[in-house]
């Protein structure tokens, strides 16, 4: 009896931790003879890097072919329109909700905060508090510009190679839209040319997939095994701030969105994204996770191509809830650390900002870490306030990277309700 594969990726789950603990970084093992030797560590490193760089292969040509072959699906033009402002008044307003949940937990739990003293010099940060109260409101917008810059990249090209999905969606949208104002020959050569690309990518991302439990086990087993479970205990209140307010937009606002904005079955939507979210976890990377996520929401919550092609990948770069979530709170903790009392005007500021530079994050691992930095320097903090949350940004990442891959799949399925798509979650997800 064949194992479905959510389940495969379970068992392997939990071989990640238990082989992790068990070998750590250092336990070696002989390779062909007692001189060629390797750790542990090292294989675990290897096979998931190169699951990962397999699922990485994929992203460029699926992200292209699965824009501009879901816009000329659309027809262009008000169809094209209606398509994409519902996609993006969805990820702009979830994003919202989901840093208004984190804002309001940071100010609740006040993690920066130990009984009743700013955290500052448990945490050995550098700078005074000072400096800290000097520095803010020296401000620039140059940092949160660049987000929209990085929309129009000199070489597209280039832009893809550096993992700058935003450009590369943002072309692929404008190539899909005018292949519908060239002539009939012309528009069908391009359309059947980019729908067979698509169906290629598709049939890799199965192949790949059948890798998926091997993967998810390398690259647990090399983050537990790295870090254990001390990642949990230096910044235990911060760890669970953030955790509770990515299970709230988790197990609370995306269902509500679900059963009364899309009125379908939740349970039967998690139930078909589990293949993804586990993935998700264990890779830390939306971007990566995109393959896995298309297949989960269009062959398994029956969302139509049409609607998958361009939410999803749409999604993967602009819509990141609990990234969004997450720098919400990291600055906020920072900033109690330092003993800040920081004013509404300024928290709100924090709030607009964490919003767009969620959409500009490179959807892979600690890419969240570099526009943290840009809060930080856009609202005055130290940037070194960022080492204070290095211990367990690895398990939040995986938390994290979960929900905006979730949030994705519930937009999708938002959409195609809207759209006016009967079919979708109509019925149990078929099996894996």
């Amino acid at each position: 009896m064949k194992l479905k594969l959510h389940v495969q990726i379970l068992i392997a789950l939990g071989l990640a931790v238990v082989v992790g603990l068990l070998t750590g970084t250092e336990e070696p093992f002989s390779i062909v003879s007692p001189q060629v030797h390797a750790s542990f560590y090292e294989v675990y490193d290897f096979i998931g890097r190169l699951f990962l760089n397999a699922l990485k292969m994929l992203i460029v040509p699926l992200i292209a072919s699965s824009i501009i072959s879901g816009i000329v699906a659309t027809g262009g033009g008000r169809d094209f329109g209606r398509l994409g402002g519902k996609t993006l008044l969805y990820y702009m307003s979830t994003s919202l909700i989901a840093i208004l949940i984190g804002l309001m937990l940071v100010n609740l739990f006040t993690p920066g905060v130990i009984n009743g003293e700013p955290a500052k010099d448990r945490l050995a940060l550098s700078s005074t508090a000072a400096e800290v109260e000097a520095s803010v409101g020296e401000r620039s917008a140059k940092d949160v510009l660049e987000v929209f810059i990085r929309m129009v990249p000199p070489n597209v090209v280039q832009a893809a190679a550096d993992g700058q999905m935003l450009g590369l969606i943002f072309f692929s949208i404008l190539f899909g839209f005018f292949i519908m104002a060239i002539n009939a020959k012309g528009r069908e050569l391009l359309t059947n040319f980019w729908r067979a690309v698509f169906e290629v990518m598709m049939k890799l991302t199965e192949f790949i997939i059948r890798f998926a439990p091997l993967g998810v086990f390398a690259l647990l087993a090399r983050t537990v095994s790295e870090t254990g479970f001390a990642a949990f205990v230096p910044l235990a209140i911060f760890f669970f701030t953030v955790l509770t307010a990515l299970l709230i937009h988790f197990a609370v606002v995306l269902p509500l969105i679900l059963r009364f904005v899309a009125r379908v079955s939740p349970l039967r939507h998690y139930t078909a994204l589990v293949p993804a979210l586990l993935t998700a976890f264990s890779t830390a990377s939306s971007a990566a996770t995109l393959p896995i996520t298309m297949d989960c929401v269009e062959n398994r919550a029956g969302v139509s191509n049409r609607v998958t092609s361009f939410v999803l990948p749409l999604g993967a770069t602009v819509n990141m809830d609990g990234t969004a979530l997450f720098e919400c709170v990291a600055a906020m903790f920072i900033a109690q650390a330092y003993g800040l009392q920081l004013s509404f005007a300024m928290q709100f500021i924090i709030v607009v900002t964490a919003l767009l530079t969620s959409i500009g994050v490179a959807a892979i691992p600690k890419a969240s870490l570099v526009a943290i930095v840009v809060i930080l320097g856009y609202i005055g903090l130290p940037e070194d306030g960022i080492l204070l949350i290095l211990a367990v940004d690895r398990i939040l990442d995986m938390c994290r990277t979960s929900v905006n891959v979730l949030s994705d799949s519930v937009g999708a399925v938002v959409v195609a309700r809207t759209e006016g798509e009967q079919n979708v979650l109509a019925a149990a997800p078929a099996a894996p």
